[in-house]
């Protein structure tokens, strides 16, 4: 893949076809962070498959080279993103670390698996960002063990303002393969979305915290 023209149609239109999109507005999924939200990306279902698995391996790949060359290590984060962390890695020839969401309370202990590469530059990748506090984590895991976090790639992102706030706080650049707009474009397009349900979708984008409550 020489270029990112074309991916965030072709992803999201992979998302809808293997079912990853799941949208139930009377019973709202709960995400770890509290928010309700209508619609929810489980991109776990990518790796069941080998040709949207290979296209997203590629995506995540040209995006690394495209907005952090010089990149010395691939750093998954736990547990989402550590097959594709360590597909990108493969394919780059780079060492792989995943970072957990914290250290383990037995054996040694560790939140960073892999060996720590204190200085060198790392870039993070993300199964999806939702408010990217547990995305940060990671990042603030390994600022902490001393390496350089140029930045981090992801494949899907709601596309919440307390996101981008909380990415531009960190001083986090994210780039990711598709998002919420693309998504819902192509899912009106495919029939898998109705119009009469995009009111509620953006009364939702507007105030997650908020909706429902």
């Amino acid at each position: 893949m020489d270029n990112l023209a074309g991916i965030p149609e072709k992803v999201a239109s992979y998302l809808l076809e293997i079912k990853a999109v799941k949208l139930n507005v009377k019973e709202p999924f709960t995400w770890a962070s509290g928010i309700k939200s209508p619609i929810y990306c489980d991109n776990r279902r990518i790796l069941s498959y080998p040709e949207v698995r290979t296209y997203v391996r590629d995506g995540l790949c040209a995006t690394v080279k495209e907005h952090f060359s010089g990149a010395e290590v691939i750093a998954g984060v736990a547990t989402g993103a550590i097959a594709h962390g360590m597909l990108v890695a493969q394919e780059l020839g780079l060492p792989f670390i995943y970072v957990r969401s914290a250290g383990k309370d037995h054996g040694l202990g560790n939140q960073i698996e892999g060996e720590i590469p204190v200085g060198k530059k790392v870039v993070v990748i993300e199964d999806l960002v939702s408010t990217g506090q547990s995305s940060l984590s990671a990042v603030d895991a390994l600022i902490n063990a001393k390496c350089e976090v140029m930045g981090m790639v992801a494949i899907f992102t709601y596309g919440l303002e307390r996101a981008s706030q909380n990415m531009e706080s960190a001083q986090c650049p994210l780039h990711t393969l598709t998002d919420f707009n693309t998504l819902v474009k192509q899912a009106i397009n495919s029939g898998f979305l109705h119009h009469s349900n995009m009111e509620t979708l953006e009364q939702w984008r507007e105030n997650p915290q908020e909706w429902r409550r």
